[in-house]
């Protein structure tokens, strides 16, 4: 795919939250295509999926700030010179938005407001993509989801997702800041954090797998779920950078693959080997904001930027774990992988 995004060469972009999972994976796509020079931010925060790791082989063709967007010095000094920033900075656990929803708050929507402020100020031709969450749409009143679907979210983090994407519209609407917003749905793939399951099923599905354990899936299991493999949110990602029809819009992104969590735990047992799987009462905490069967409508952005999923559940999953049981150290200890601020600023320099 990276012969179809030469536009990017020569340009220099900034991508916020760089070193997680979906950010680390456009990195790579964009030293793949050659000429572009490529700036991190990444605060780095505990828990979060942040790890030095994800960039260890390209360090050298990557500058990287180890700083969250409430800096001003570092978003005012680096914002300016942009020609694209993809904005991946924030938080995505559901829970823990429930358990802690000033944080969630804060990363969510005053990262946000000072990452458009500073584009305002210092640089508004640079295009924004921003990264939301099909979380916004809350329980589906009907499936799929397209983005006329009523907007209800279940909990803080799909609240002040939304609110990030208004705040987007809003600079796009007043001050004419080019801005996409994409509505991400169950990512997953390589370099995506391992440590706990507070921020999505998938990666600690495959973990639980991979140890031999026991996956647990709560209430019955047959929740329909979508996948969509990371390598594919990256082209939808750079679509949206380059495409001037883009801009002002939201689109969701999809799967093709339609598959319940009990399945999905099964196929993870085969292609590993390994596990069992157990059903198990939805915890308090988490029935509150489930949403049942969840999958979208990708025909919007297909129509208009010619974007679909081309990964098979099958092959994506299998090069998942592939790439896991050749990393395993750096993603069930990531800390062993933390490099200091003084580290991180000298890449690429």
């Amino acid at each position: 795919m990276s012969k179809l995004f030469k536009e990017y060469q020569g340009s220099s972009v900034l991508i916020t939250g760089g070193l997680g999972f979906i950010g680390s994976n456009l990195a790579r796509r964009l030293c793949e295509i050659g000429g572009v020079r490529v700036f991190i931010v990444d605060a780095l925060l505990p828990g979060h999926g942040g790890n030095p790791h994800n960039i260890h082989d390209i360090r050298d063709q990557l500058t990287v700030y180890t700083a969250n967007l409430s800096s001003d010095w570092v978003i005012n000094h680096i914002v300016g010179g942009m020609d694209y920033i993809f904005n991946l900075a924030g938080s995505v656990s559901h829970l823990d938005s429930m358990l802690d929803p000033l944080m969630d708050m804060e990363l969510n929507c005053a990262g946000q407001v000072r990452l458009l402020e500073a584009c305002r100020s210092f640089n508004p031709r640079a295009k924004v993509v921003f990264t939301s969450t099909r979380q916004v749409y809350g329980k589906p009143m009907y499936l799929p989801v397209d983005e006329g679907h009523p907007i209800a979210p279940l909990d803080i983090n799909g609240i002040h997702k939304r609110a990030a994407e208004l705040y987007h519209l809003l600079y796009h609407r007043v001050y004419n800041l080019p801005v996409v917003c994409l509505r991400l749905t169950n990512t997953y793939g390589p370099r995506q954090l391992l440590q706990h399951d507070r921020q999505g099923f998938i990666a600690w599905f495959i973990r639980q797998a991979m140890d031999g354990g026991t996956i647990e899936v709560f209430g019955d299991g047959k929740q329909q779920r979508e996948l969509v493999y990371v390598d594919d949110v990256v082209d939808a990602l750079l679509l949206a950078g380059s495409s001037k029809k883009a801009e002002g819009e939201i689109f969701n992104l999809g799967g093709n693959d339609r598959i319940s969590l009990a399945e999905l735990a099964g196929k993870l047992i085969r292609l590993t080997g390994r596990g069992t799987i157990q059903l198990k009462p939805f915890p308090p905490e988490r029935g509150l904001i489930d949403v049942g069967s969840f999958y979208a409508s990708y025909q919007k952005i297909e129509s208009a930027l010619g974007w679909r999923p081309k990964t098979p559940l099958g092959i994506g999953l299998g090069q998942t774990i592939e790439f896991y049981a050749k990393n395993r150290e750096h993603y069930w200890n990531p800390g062993a992988d933390v490099f200091s601020q003084a580290q991180a600023k000298a890449v690429g320099d």
